[in-house]
């Protein structure tokens, strides 16, 4: 029996073996029909299915991002990582990606430097923005904080796909226990950069289709 390096030669092979079994080995029975394409990019990204157990999202969520990610609103991210892995063909190409993490000028004393990045957002936050939260829970806190505080604008969603062993959970929870700001959020320990880019590739991609283009 040949093997996978001998059977799948070019990367068109391989790109549509590796979404066939993808597809076959994630259960989606129960999420919503909605989440299943950016569940299905989640799994694809990270090789492995059970990261859709983890999967939550507000309601509105889903609508809410597919609207949006087809606005000129600024894509507001929590570092480069992020948005580094978003496909930038799937968007407007007026669609700035933002991360302010430059515009600190010097670590602060109080708080993370993640933390202290989110009050740079005000300029370039709307209704019709999207949050990306893929590394620290520190700003995902911080955003909910200044929202509560009237000190910055609510999104039309947050992806709340911060990672780790401190605060991501609890940072998580808080976001999840919203019903204010639409959300999606990994539960638990999961998340990262890549994952938080992919959530975005997915909606990017279930727009390209609205459009009529080919994602």
């Amino acid at each position: 029996m040949l093997s996978d390096l001998e059977q799948f030669k070019t990367a068109a092979e391989i790109y549509a073996e590796s979404w066939r079994r993808c597809r076959a080995a994630t259960d989606l029975s129960h999420l919503p029909t909605e989440l299943h394409g950016l569940a299905l990019r989640l799994v694809h990204c990270c090789g492995e299915p059970t990261i859709v157990e983890s999967l939550a999202a507000s309601p509105t969520a889903v609508p809410s991002l597919t609207r949006a990610i087809q606005t000129p609103a600024a894509i507001l991210v929590d570092a480069e990582m992020v948005a580094a892995g978003i496909i930038r063909r799937f968007l407007p190409a007026n669609k700035p990606i933002i991360c302010t993490l430059d515009q600190v000028p010097v670590t602060p004393a109080t708080e993370t430097r993640s933390a202290a990045a989110v009050r740079f957002w005000q300029p370039h936050l709307s209704r019709d923005s999207i949050v990306v939260i893929g590394n620290a829970p520190t700003a995902l806190a911080r955003l909910l904080q200044l929202i509560d505080q009237g000190e910055l604008s609510r999104p039309a969603v947050v992806v709340g796909f911060c990672v780790g062993f401190v605060a991501a959970q609890e940072a998580k929870a808080q976001l999840m226990a919203r019903d204010d700001i639409p959300w999606l959020a990994l539960s638990g320990r999961r998340g990262g950069s890549a994952l938080a880019a992919a959530a975005i590739n997915a909606a990017g991609a279930a727009a390209s289709q609205i459009r009529g283009e080919e994602p």
